[in-house]
């Protein structure tokens, strides 16, 4: 089952990774908030045709401001922590600018340039705060906007970076599993040629199967799980040609498995582990019970084998498995959201347990 995280991720990522900031964006942002502003000026004057006259000359101030700060005052100054050089020179453009406008609209509009606030046709203390306050709106507006997409693309490209280095590291692991898979097979089947035991060609019979699966079905993210489960048939067959009447293995299978998926080979090596390091180590009897079921959206896997009779160097619950179950620890990390799976490993009473609730 895929991380619902990772689903949210790739939605995120492909709706903002389609989104990229181009002139038809600037054009129809600079339309929609002028024509706003001619109609709430002209209805407060009464008089739409000087608010569209004032606008039109206003407008390429803001945005001639506007873009100073976004695309040269911000990344030179705050972006490298020169506050006080960058407060000075937008104080000094907001001033330039109230210049310009106030000489623009006193020669091109009227020589009122503020009938709201009634017959201003100087430049004076109360005209400079409220234009240079209206102005610093209008910056403040549209940096907050560029800010805000600049941050959610830093953002798309992090989770990009994150979700190629998880792909990247899964496919590491899932990697490491047919090697080590193989490298213990091949001992096994290296012992029965010492012996010459006449065991050893139905072995590599059953280890051509198995490679046929690793060649044609593990590449893939996820596997349906009546494959994996007849993957570990396989291979429990092929170790049960190898040890003779001393193995006892209790194999359960239940619940409905069609439709369910998981990672390739990621079951193999909690099943592998009670071979490598119960059976093969162990003198006398040997037990192995694996129960693997499935309720509703849960799967759960039970393996347990018998530890081998050693006092000085019986292996410890975390160091018993090696790299075979800390490579589905680390997968299930990768691969699942915390809720979704439980692992628990443990001893009792002679026994190695290992038990895993997936959601699948």
């Amino acid at each position: 089952m895929q991380n619902p995280d990772q689903i949210n991720n790739v939605f995120f990522q492909r709706k903002l990774g389609d989104y990229n900031i181009n002139y038809r964006h600037h054009i129809i942002f600079w339309l929609a908030y002028m024509s706003f502003n001619i109609l709430r000026w002209g209805s407060l004057h009464h008089d739409f045709l000087y608010s569209l006259k004032t606008n039109l000359l206003g407008f390429p101030i803001h945005m001639a401001l506007a873009y100073f700060n976004i695309y040269f005052l911000m990344p030179k100054f705050v972006y490298r922590r020169k506050y006080f050089t960058y407060t000075i020179l937008i104080l000094s453009s907001l001033f330039i600018m109230l210049l310009v406008k106030f000489n623009l609209t006193y020669y091109l509009i009227d020589t009122n340039v503020m009938p709201e606030a009634g017959e201003v046709q100087n430049l004076t203390l109360d005209y400079a705060i409220a234009t240079m306050l209206g102005e610093l709106y209008v910056v403040s507006f549209v940096t907050a906007i560029k800010t805000t997409i600049d941050w959610l693309q830093e953002k798309n490209k992090l989770h990009e970076l994150e979700k190629r280095q998880l792909t990247t590291e899964l496919k590491f692991l899932r990697s490491q599993v047919s090697p080590h898979f193989f490298f213990n097979t091949l001992n096994n089947i290296y012992s029965l040629t010492l012996e010459k035991s006449d065991k050893a060609p139905q072995i590599v019979l059953k280890l051509s199967e198995l490679m046929r699966y690793l060649i044609y079905n593990s590449d893939a993210p996820h596997q349906d799980l009546t494959k994996e489960i007849e993957f570990i048939r396989n291979y429990i067959e092929l170790e049960r040609i190898r040890f003779d009447e001393s193995l006892k293995i209790d194999l359960q299978f239940s619940g409905d498995m069609k439709g369910k998926t998981i990672p390739p080979m990621l079951l193999i090596p909690l099943v592998e582990n009670c071979f490598k390091h119960g059976a093969n180590k162990t003198i006398g009897p040997k037990e192995i019970f694996i129960k693997i079921n499935v309720i509703d959206d849960n799967l759960n896997v039970q393996v347990v084998n018998n530890i081998p009779n050693q006092t000085e160097q019986s292996p410890s619950v975390e160091t018993q498995g090696g790299i075979g179950l800390l490579n589905v620890k680390k997968r299930l990390e990768l691969g699942f959201k915390k809720n979704d799976y439980n692992l628990s490993i443990y001893k009792k009473e002679n026994m190695f347990n290992v038990n895993l609730k997936l959601k699948v």
